[in-house]
């Protein structure tokens, strides 16, 4: 009865690959109910990590040596009875071992097949490396100048355990499967899609690579200028952690707390939260009696401002951020980190106690909110593990027992594949492949920030149009309300409304009428005053889904479930920031949006789930996510927990150069080398280096130090690829955004290999504008758009509301009345 709730019921799955990324896809379509087979080599998985099981979790396991001719037919025979075939190795190895994706689609071309090589099948120079996660990673530039902390501090490169390029990955072709599940069951036709890891991840970091030219001052922090001032003036690049703190921004940074723990503060940009906050820590009348400014309009150019400055801006000037931070230092000395966790949270405020990921992982909230669940597991017992990445509100304790991977035999397989296949249409001929996936799709967006509007973002690409819904004055500065628009409201027509006005509201439910989905970002508390629940939604259009996101929102509600927050909340709170910076020196992971891009594509990924609910079933759905299950998914290597486990050892602190002496960063003659080996490969490795005489049971790091130190990173680049061991010269953002931009051409860079970046000379905002391109999911046959760049806010009220019947003089009265607007400055990006 369970199963038969799940979304993904008559779906079967075979599942060959290994590692972490494509097995985490099999794992939600398990999760979402498909039935899954996973096939594995007869020594079992090539990852040997407790995750696996994790990852294998409603899965059933088959074990068959595809070198084998007979193994290789029954793996055939099982592809018959399958719906999905998933596989993650590097391009053609498949095809070489008797399994070709093409051939297999000819005969049946209902057939649904997915690739994640960690190199795209069409770079000619790296398809055939082997790309491990910290080779792609290196590769993209994840391990160089990672955040204005580490190049102050003269970090460079870095390292990081969390696989990004995986959970990016993981998210995007989950989404790429269900979104050809969809289409297939109205044309009957399937689809081979690719999904390089490499490009997952670029678009993982899409806002620590896009570049604004001519970028106004204003939105240069403290760090920036500190930076700037010292490569200006030769100054070394050495500020110390203690010394770092003093150029964050007060509102934007971690505090010591009576416990001796800490505390980590998110207000910037947004008026009320910062004042909340102040109020809060008891200092706000204070700073008020010392002539705390407040600025009316923040979107108007600073030369307009009535004040030097106001809380609500993001950066803060140097000398009001050491007023403030002197006093909330203070302020946070007076009470523990958890009771300034309860204050924050019922008190609508965004900040949060740091914790380690054990921590995490037990805490009584995670596990009452379904964020994490308990497996009866066959080989480590009851083991806690991450709940779903997605669900439905509705019935999300279908999500949250699963069963532990069982074995089985190949009769048992196909008996289950044939026993589980779903009925499909005829496959129609279609001539048009300009139409994408999500083509007649309507969404209508109510979120802000990163996460909710990079989801809906996110499947304009597939032909969704997606209409956003902006309030006429608002909430947030331009740093955060404007800036990271350049990315996340890209495809999207924008209007402004206030639709808790009468005529606004009655704006936004003709909009909905039309509508496949409305999305919101926003606690549950928020849902019925806002006119969100579901009858109301229902009682102007019954087929509408609703979709939210929002930071601590698990399966179950709890007691966080309505405090609010940003992803670097979740980062604090989970212990992403305590492996990054070290536990008694947390710091924010380096890269922007972290996990709010990715949770804005688990977001995409629980509308197309529902879509595809609906078009099987009828019934309309409230899919969720949130930035916690995100957090579980970037941490699926180490966020489980067991009895007799021990230490959560994985590498943390800045110190962290790789996981052991095989795995690790080295400087070489000129430049540095990431060697990502292993203790299978030492007696190759031993040979290739001449060291015989070493073991692994000596201190290998001092002689691989002398070693690499001793010839360029070429040679060793060279060396290692003829002997296929894993290796990779630590890149940066900026030398592949230099080497592999063009001018924007209105193509998505899927036929340019593993990097793809636009130059928009055009912008909308006037600014010169450098983008990656939305190139990681890649069909065979369905299109994807190169969607406009992002528009100025309300750019399209007008047109939008004469669609809706309005005529010019009715669109007049209403704006003179403040219930719909046309901007919120008269610049795109307010200036200087």
């Amino acid at each position: 009865m369970k199963h038969s709730q799940l979304p993904l019921k008559n779906i079967n799955v075979i599942d060959f690959s290994q590692q972490l990324a494509g097995p985490a896809v099999a794992m939600i379509l398990a999760d979402l109910g498909a039935n899954v087979i996973r096939v594995d080599p007869l020594d079992g998985p090539m990852w040997n990590n407790p995750a696996n099981e994790v990852l294998n979790r409603n899965k059933s396991l088959l074990r068959l040596d595809l070198k084998n001719s007979a193994d290789l037919d029954k793996a055939l025979e099982l592809i018959k009875g399958a719906d999905v075939v998933l596989e993650s190795f590097r391009p053609d190895v498949m095809k070489r071992l008797g399994i070709d994706f093409l051939e297999l689609r000819k005969e049946n071309p209902q057939l649904i097949t997915l690739s994640m090589p960690g190199f795209a099948s069409n770079d000619t120079l790296r398809r055939d490396w082997k790309a491990t996660e910290a080779v792609v990673a290196a590769t993209s530039g994840a391990f160089s100048d990672m955040g204005y902390n580490r190049i102050l501090m003269g970090l460079n490169p870095s390292f990081s355990p969390l696989p990004l390029g995986s959970s990016y990955a993981t998210t995007q072709a989950a989404s790429a499967v269900i979104m050809a599940l969809y289409s297939r069951e109205r044309t009957g036709l399937g689809d081979h899609i690719e999904v390089p890891i490499v490009a997952a991840l670029m678009e993982g970091l899409s806002y620590n690579s896009y570049v604004i030219e001519n970028l106004p001052d204003r939105y240069k922090t403290m760090r920036e200028h500190e930076i700037t001032y010292r490569l200006d003036n030769s100054i070394p690049m050495d500020l110390s952690y203690t010394d770092l703190q003093e150029y964050l921004d007060p509102f934007y940074r971690t505090y010591k707390c009576s416990d001796d723990r800490y505390f980590y503060c998110v207000c910037p940009s947004h008026r009320n939260h910062a004042k909340r906050a102040l109020k809060a820590l008891g200092i706000y009348d204070e700073l008020i009696a010392e002539g705390l400014p407040e600025v009316k309009d923040l979107h108007a150019p600073v030369s307009k401002w009535d004040g030097e400055t106001s809380i609500g801006v993001y950066p803060l000037p140097k000398k009001w951020a050491d007023i403030i931070s002197k006093k909330m230092k203070a302020a946070f000395l007076t009470k523990t980190s958890e009771e300034w966790g309860v204050i924050f949270g019922k008190g609508q405020i965004p900040g949060a106690p740091h914790r380690t990921t054990q921590e995490w992982v037990n805490s009584e909230y995670s596990v009452e909110s379904g964020l994490i669940i308990e497996v009866q597991d066959t080989k480590f017992g009851v083991m806690k593990q991450p709940g779903p990445i997605v669900w439905f509100e509705e019935n999300a304790e279908a999500l949250l027992s699963p069963s532990p991977a069982k074995d089985i035999t190949y009769e048992d397989a196909m008996t289950s594949l044939f026993k589980n296949k779903s009925t499909l249409p005829s496959p129609v001929v279609v001539n048009d492949r300009s139409r994408g996936w999500l083509e007649g799709v309507k969404i209508v967006d109510l979120t802000n920030v990163i996460a909710g509007p990079h989801s809906s973002s996110f499947l304009t690409r597939f032909g969704a149009e997606v209409i956003r819904l902006d309030p006429i004055k608002p909430m947030y500065d331009p740093l955060i309300g404007t800036f990271f628009s350049f990315q996340t409201n890209m495809g999207k027509q924008s209007v402004l409304v206030d639709i808790m006005s009468i005529e606004g509201r009655e704006i936004f439910n003709q909009l909905i009428k039309t509508a496949d989905i409305v999305l919101i970002n926003a606690p549950s508390r928020q849902v019925e005053p806002l006119g969100l629940d579901e009858e109301s939604l229902h009682s102007i259009n019954s087929n509408l889904i609703f979709c939210r996101l929002d930071c601590f929102g698990g399966p179950r509600g709890g007691t966080k479930t309505d405090y609010i927050g940003y992803d670097d909340i979740i980062q604090a709170n989970s212990g992403i920031m305590s492996r990054f910076g070290g536990k008694d020196t947390p710091e924010e992971h380096a890269h922007l949006g972290t996990l709010d891009v990715n949770c804005g594509f688990a977001g995409g990924l629980s509308m197309i789930t529902a879509l595809y609910h609906r078009l099987r079933t009828g019934e309309t759905s409230r899919p969720r996510t949130s930035l916690s299950a995100i957090a579980n998914l970037v941490q699926i290597p180490f966020a489980y927990d067991y009895e007799g486990r021990g230490e959560f050892d994985e590498p943390s602190g800045r110190g962290a150069l790789g996981y052991n002496a095989l795995s690790h960063f080295y400087e070489t003659s000129d430049s540095w080398l990431y060697l990502d080996s292993n203790e299978s490969e030492f007696s190759k490795l031993s040979a290739i280096l001449d060291f015989s005489s070493l073991s692994l049971n000596e201190d290998l790091s001092c002689k691989f130090k002398s070693i690499f130190a001793s010839k360029p990173t070429s040679y060793w680049l060279d060396l290692f690829c003829e002997y296929d061991i894993a290796a990779a010269e630590p890149l940066t953002i900026e030398y592949l955004r230099e080497n592999y931009s063009r001018d924007a051409d209105g193509e998505v860079g899927t036929d340019l290999g593993s990097y793809a970046f636009s130059v928009y000379s055009n912008h909308p905002s006037g600014h010169v504008v450098t983008q990656v391109d939305h190139y990681a999911v890649r069909p065979t046959f369905a299109s994807i758009k190169a969607v406009a760049p992002a528009e100025k806010y309300g750019h399209s009220t007008i047109s939008v509301l004469q669609n809706l019947g309005y005529s010019l003089e009715d669109i007049e009265v209403l704006s003179e009345r403040k219930i719909v607007g046309m901007g919120w400055s008269d610049q795109y990006l307010p200036g200087d």
